[in-house]
């Protein structure tokens, strides 16, 4: 359990070869490749870079670029960083062919909704962009085949739900799984859970899922491996045997546990090809109650906003 958990001052280690670093509220992943090569999964927040570079330099040490970025998806808080990493190292950027539409500039996600409830996170998803970014020239599409070929030793699996090209990675000799938001390891609908990044092994993270019969699909794929340790993108790893009874658990009980009880996407998914979001249901309104968490919330974050500034220039 400790070896999926040591910390260090920016990074963390989730297992042999693989390093985690979070940021604000998203995780990116490090992962050592048997030649000395390595390869960032994921790109976090826009604040992500510098921390990203950072643990980067402390892990594989100065001037040693990743082999490529591999994204487990496209969604604003996976891509933040991405452009400006580009800049950087000049690397692909490998990604399921279902999502290179978000990733071209030619789609916009379904999107997020604040009417499936769950706390703070999920009651401000209005204010979370699902614009698609373009970095077109540097898209290298997975085979179709589970391969990984810049990660020899791990394969992907399609999990579709959360985004339309969702992939998680598995790496078969230590039962590691990196699930991305297939599912992940806290509550992330609550402010509280993420502030404290208390661990329960949860659903994806319902404000962005747009079908939730493919979510519970690609749990049940994932429950199947009976991973020793997982890593998400949200929350803290997780391993042992009180874990894959947890997952398991999510799995059978999904629809009562996982789905939310209303939403825009609940009873009717988006629909998506590989020229990106097709179809949108409406959109459901969000309750007065809610709308006044919001309004609170929005109030706090302007007035910590202006005490910051006022700090600044006394």
């Amino acid at each position: 359990m400790e070896k999926a958990t040591t910390m260090n001052a920016s990074h963390f280690k989730v297992a042999e070869g693989v390093w985690g670093l979070r940021d604000i509220f998203v995780n990116v992943f490090f992962v050592a490749n048997p030649d000395k090569s390595w390869v960032l999964v994921d790109a976090g927040l826009k604040t992500a870079y510098p921390k990203i570079k950072q643990a980067a330099a402390e892990i594989f040490g100065e001037n040693m670029p990743p082999e490529a970025i591999v994204l487990t998806h496209g969604h604003f808080d996976h891509v933040g960083s991405l452009k400006k990493l580009l800049e950087d190292w000049h690397v692909p950027v490998v990604a399921h062919f279902l999502e290179v539409p978000y990733l071209s500039g030619k789609s916009a996600y379904p999107p997020a909704d604040p009417s499936v409830g769950g706390g703070l996170m999920a009651y401000m998803a209005d204010l979370y962009p699902n614009d698609p970014i373009d970095v077109a020239e540097y898209i290298q599409t997975l085979p179709v085949t589970s391969s990984v070929p810049v990660l020899p030793e791990w394969k992907y699996y399609h999990t579709p739900g959360h985004a339309p090209g969702h992939i998680s990675l598995w790496r078969e000799k230590d039962k590691l799984l990196l699930s991305g938001d297939a599912f992940v390891t806290t509550r992330q609908e609550s402010a509280l859970s993420v502030a404290t990044q208390r661990k329960v092994l949860s659903g994806p993270p319902k404000y962005f899922t747009y079908d939730w019969e493919q979510s519970k699909e690609s749990v049940n794929l994932l429950a199947e491996l009976n991973p020793e340790i997982v890593a998400s993108g949200h929350g803290k790893p997780m391993s042992g045997a009180e874990m894959q009874q947890a997952l398991r658990e999510l799995a059978y009980h999904f629809e009562e546990t996982a789905v939310p009880k209303s939403g825009r996407y609940v009873n009717d998914p988006a629909v998506a090809n590989r020229e990106g979001v097709v179809y949108l249901p409406k959109k459901k309104t969000v309750s007065i109650a809610a709308a006044v968490v919001i309004g609170v919330a929005l109030l706090g974050i302007s007035l910590a906003v202006v005490a910051s500034k006022r700090g600044q220039l006394s």
